[in-house]
């Protein structure tokens, strides 16, 4: 058991560091701890962690980065680097055998048959150089013994369970061709290929739009329900956990500190660390007034008649087959010192209308900015504005080098843009910039890999604030970070435009990210524009059906069956 165990008496029961019954548990975890073998020694990862899964049951392990989760969960199937990984106590035992004592033969008859794992990053998770059909196929023709006709057949049901539009075209795409979203649903697909008995789902919706992401976890839910699967969830979402979860398991610093029944935990957490994480739900951070105030600012960026289509061409005359409107007709305005958040379903063209209106995507229509036309000005006319809008990236961790310093990073703009200054002042406007985003003077010299996800955010909003811009085009910044971290830079993002009176162009499909800091909301789907208005307006009294359903799978308001039936 955990030794960070807190004593607290519950008059009711303790449910403080309770693991579950493992009487008719199909996995159980016993006394694990992990450690690994690195150039500064050995470093215990995970300690006397204790839990079991019950088949028709879902456990959810829910902490921050670095808390322990992942690591536990990949131990259960044992990918971890045999020669640098050490289990240094404890068994985990799957269905009366334990895991850690079987061979590699053993283990490879599990993995992908009865024990599957949903990954959370799909793009690195899948392979770029085979079609996702091929790789759904793979686990049916390896376990299942399939014939490839049979395989590429159940493959193309499993990708329309999993909503993937227009299956049998989709069949031979290969991962760079498809969304965010499309590429986990083809994970999904690919781990409840096989029937598994246990599945373990390492963040599985992250990058799934709300509605998708309430069909994919009614999905594992009625197959929870029909097949009796056991599913060990991995997650930073407490409402997921609230909704779905049976049983939940805190986890921080590699020790479960709290677990018990879903429904105890959330009405009366024990633990510091439980309540923090349950307390780092985003607020609404603008004041009341604040967005009719801005009403009399002036425009600094609108489009106009803004069209952006793609075609794909087949055969030998290369015969255009399909053509995809990712921005159609679209008008829209930010004024000075706004947020326009924009929000929709993956594919809906958020991203792709961001980078039209900041010239980084080619397109037809109007765009004005700062009252200068630029849909026409060449790329040299162009570089001069560039620092005027500048773009803060999903995923830090692929957005920064990892060659360069953070003072290469955050300066490297200074050197185009501000020319005049010199190699001193440069490195003192970095400190000065550092220090305003709520970093140390003195990571200069760091690099991006030693810092948090968090952190790392941080580097990537200092960036581009270095440059004083005007605008910033916000793409997913928080999707990729834990709850508490995901507030703490919401706040910071505010407080950088009260300071410096930036406008924000947010692009999310985080709804309760979108209500706590945008002033105006514009809904996207199959490129155009479904409905626009105030952030309250669209909160409380939204006109379109569309938004309604964002609405209800993002706050889970309605019942199951009428969401399935949106």
């Amino acid at each position: 058991m955990s030794k960070d165990v807190n004593k607290n008496n519950d008059p009711k029961g303790s449910h403080l560091i309770k693991g579950t019954s493992g009487g008719d548990a199909i996995l159980e975890v016993k006394d694990l701890s992990v450690s690994f073998n690195t150039l500064a020694g050995d470093i215990n990862v995970v300690r006397d962690i204790n839990f079991s899964v019950k088949s028709g049951e879902t456990v959810a392990l829910v902490g921050e980065s670095g808390s322990g989760k992942s690591v536990t969960a990949m131990s259960i199937l044992r990918l971890h680097d045999e020669e640098k990984v050490c289990y240094s106590s404890g068994l985990i035992r799957f269905q009366g055998v334990n895991l850690l004592g079987s061979d590699e033969n053993a283990i490879k008859k599990v993995r992908g048959s009865d024990i599957s794992m949903i990954f959370q990053e799909p793009m690195t998770s899948l392979n770029p150089t085979f079609t996702v059909g091929s790789q759904i196929m793979e686990p049916l023709l390896i376990h299942k013994g399939m014939s490839k006709s049979a395989a590429k057949k159940r493959a193309i049901e499993l990708m329309e369970l999993t909503g993937i539009p227009e299956p049998q075209y989709r069949f031979d795409a290969f991962p760079h061709l498809l969304s965010g979203g499309q590429r986990q649903r083809m994970m999904i697909a690919m781990a409840l290929a096989c029937d598994p008995k246990l599945l373990i789902a390492d963040e599985p919706t992250t990058a799934l739009d709300v509605t998708v992401q309430l069909q994919i976890l009614m999905l594992l839910e009625k197959l929870k329900n029909d097949f009796s699967l056991a599913v060990l969830m991995i997650t930073h979402d407490l409402n997921l956990v609230k909704r779905f979860a049976d049983h939940v398991c805190v986890m921080q610093e590699g020790n479960i500190v709290e677990q018990g029944r879903v429904d105890m935990l959330f009405e009366t957490p024990q633990h510091p660390y439980t309540i923090k994480l349950l307390n780092s739900e985003p607020e609404r951070i603008i004041p009341d007034g604040e967005t009719k105030r801005l009403a009399d600012n002036k425009k600094l960026l609108s489009g106009q008649n803004l069209k952006c289509h793609f075609s794909s061409s087949r055969g030998l005359f290369k015969r255009t087959t399909n053509l995809v409107k990712a921005v159609d007709n679209i008008e829209l305005f930010l004024r000075e010192g706004e947020t326009l958040g924009i929000v929709g379903e993956s594919g809906s063209g958020k991203s792709t209308l961001g980078r039209c209106l900041l010239r980084l995507e080619k397109c037809t229509g109007d765009i004005y900015f700062d009252e200068k036309q630029i849909d026409q000005l060449s790329h040299t006319a162009l570089r001069p504005l560039r620092k005027e809008f500048q773009v803060v990236f999903q995923d830090p961790y692929s957005s920064l080098s990892p060659r360069m310093t953070i003072e290469q990073i955050v300066g490297e703009g200074l050197q185009i843009h501000f020319p005049h200054l010199n190699k001193e002042q440069r490195r003192e406007k970095i400190k000065q910039t550092l220090v305003e985003v709520g970093l140390e003077d003195n990571i200069l010299w760091r690099y991006p890999h030693e810092f948090s996800g968090g952190q790392r955010q941080r580097i990537a909003i200092a960036r581009v604030v270095i440059l004083e811009p005007k605008l910033i085009l916000l793409d997913e910044p928080t999707s990729a970070l834990d709850v508490s971290v995901q507030k703490q830079v919401l706040v910071l993002l505010r407080e950088l435009q009260e300071r410096h009176k930036i406008s924000y162009l947010f692009i999310t499909h985080d709804l309760k990210v979108i209500e706590a800091v945008a002033h105006r909301i514009m809904v996207m789907k199959n490129g155009r524009i479904i409905e626009m208005g105030e952030t309250e307006q669209i909160f409380n009294e939204p006109k379109e059906t569309y938004t309604q359903q964002l609405l209800t799978a993002s706050l889970f308001k309605k019942q199951e069956d009428e969401i399935m039936t949106a």
